[in-house]
């Protein structure tokens, strides 16, 4: 399995990056995906909010969209941010790899979140895929620079307190 995780791929992913689907965004202001959101919006990334639970809301002056395929095919997505639980994975990767391609390049799971079929049949695909980290985090930490948006060095998760 190849290493996707080697701090040289990440920073390529996260320099190359400039619109991100986020699965599972939330306008909740306590929300850890609206941290992440913010934190790339601030430095010049397109944020595509997706979360069927929050059609009609709009983050970052982007209507929230209910899936993957509502993005319109002409704007191009270069990294899939998934904040979702690890069974939903492999169906965002199924949408992702119809909807998404030739412009997908990264399938980046946030802490918590893992799924190796799916990973694999995403790289058998030629993307990228990140598991388990958080890419605002390590942004940070390759890039250093003022926190502005959100926390800075804490673990995002994905996860709701108490495991619920």
């Amino acid at each position: 399995m190849p290493d996707d995780s080697k701090d040289s791929t990440l920073r390529h992913v996260l320099e190359e990056t400039s619109a991100i689907a986020m699965v599972g965004a939330s306008t909740n202001p306590v929300s850890p995906s609206l941290f992440v959101a913010t934190y790339f919006g601030g430095r010049g990334r397109r944020v595509i909010p997706i979360n069927p639970n929050r059609v009609g809301e709009v983050l970052l002056g982007e209507p929230v969209l209910a899936s993957i395929r509502d993005i319109p095919s002409h704007v191009r997505i270069d990294m899939l941010d998934v904040f979702r639980s690890s069974d939903a994975v492999p169906g965002i990767v199924d949408e992702a790899l119809e909807c998404l391609m030739p412009g997908l390049k990264c399938v980046w799971m946030q802490y918590g979140v893992r799924h190796e079929a799916a990973a694999e049949k995403a790289r058998a695909h030629g993307l990228i895929v990140v598991q388990d980290r958080c890419p605002k985090v390590e942004h940070m930490r390759l890039f250093g620079g003022p926190n502005l948006a959100g926390i800075g060095g804490v673990r995002v998760s994905s996860r709701r307190p108490g495991g619920r």
